[in-house]
């Protein structure tokens, strides 16, 4: 068995009770998203939280690095840009703005934190998260939340110069 098999079936086994998927390949999945989510360890298990909440919300994960991963059709990295309108209009099986659950694939190779993280995400009422200027993210329970903290993300990334 390779590791990743091996530490899969590991965490499988503690997994929490009631997750929104039935398989170790779509935990895995799951596992890749939070995976390029985010970088930072203390927020894994609350962005597993909020991609839990919402699958068993029947909302769309509406999550940026898998639009990215169908744009470059899996290339390795970032686009080194905004997301432009069109290509969260565009349908493919990545863009989780258009598709409704998990993507066919995982988007990237999860280590063992974020699998441990979609087996067991954080209990929270959040269905929300933004970046926040720190390399962190801006966490919300609800719509009007998140447009605030989205309107403080634009309002960073325009003193940034980012486009």
């Amino acid at each position: 068995e390779d590791a990743l098999t091996e530490t899969l079936d590991a965490l499988w086994a503690e997994r929490a009770a009631d997750l929104p998927f039935d398989t170790k390949e779509e935990a895995l999945i799951l596992a890749s998203i939070v995976e390029r989510e985010t970088g930072s360890a203390d927020e894994r298990e609350r962005v597993a939280g909020v991609f839990v909440n919402r699958l068993r919300r029947g909302m769309r994960l509406q999550s940026d690095p898998t639009v990215i991963y169908g744009v470059t059709e899996g290339a390795a990295g970032t686009l080194g840009r905004r997301i432009r309108r069109s290509e969260l209009d565009r349908e493919t099986p990545y863009n989780t703005y258009k598709i409704d659950g998990l993507p066919p694939t995982p988007i990237a190779n999860p280590g063992r934190a974020a699998i441990a993280a979609a087996l067991n995400p954080a209990e929270t009422d959040d269905l929300y998260f933004v970046a926040d200027g720190t390399g962190g993210h801006a966490f919300a329970k609800t719509l009007a939340e998140h447009n605030a903290n989205v309107r403080r993300w634009r309002s960073i990334q325009r003193e940034r110069g980012l486009r």
